[in-house]
């Protein structure tokens, strides 16, 4: 996969770590003003990334650093599993979308708590767990910012749960096995 991107190029080094649609994937080609990444045939399977076309827009994040504020919430580059946006609506300033994931997903998904939505840090405003779906709502910025104001009904985006609650669920659900678990 190869990326022009000259706005997050600045500083970037073979090797370094750098989100594309919310996939983790390492720098493993410099040029003037775009990188390479290798990628694996796992995450073609398991993100939208082989649905890219040539010239198509992609959310781009650099890794976090010690020193950085958190505009969000924690997130990896690993990703849960891919939605489909069923629904797209303006609501006053905002454009509220609905997802349908998969229960893998949507176990982790609170409302009022964190997904990534192709590796954009968003709140959930809604889950509706008969039809597995969750929304989330964007302001004008983001939209005109990230590839999600571009997202049309029908679309596949790559969908990362909270970090915290899958660590959370993985405890008490050790810690519920009783002696012997490998949690004490």
């Amino acid at each position: 996969l190869e990326i022009k991107a000259p706005r997050v190029f600045s500083g970037l080094e073979m090797g370094d770590s750098i989100a594309v649609n919310g996939v983790c994937l390492t720098a493993s080609g410099l040029a003037k003003d775009s990188f390479r990444a290798d990628v694996m045939p796992e995450t073609m399977r398991q993100t939208n990334l082989h649905m890219l076309t040539p010239g198509e827009r992609v959310n781009l994040e650099r890794a976090l650093t010690p020193s950085s504020r958190i505009g969000g919430h924690f997130v990896s580059g690993h990703v849960d599993g891919v939605g489909k946006i069923t629904r797209k609506k303006l609501e006053g300033n905002a454009i509220v979308f609905t997802v349908k994931a998969p229960q893998s997903v949507l176990r982790y998904t609170v409302e009022r708590g964190s997904i990534a939505v192709d590796g954009i840090s968003l709140t959930v405003i809604e889950i509706e767990k008969v039809k597995q779906e969750f929304s989330v709502s964007i302001i004008p910025h983001t939209a005109s910012l990230t590839t999600l104001g571009f997202k049309r009904v029908g679309d596949i985006v790559n969908l990362e749960s909270d970090m915290l609650a899958k660590y959370v669920a993985n405890f008490l659900a050790e810690r519920d096995k009783g002696p012997g678990s490998n949690i004490t």
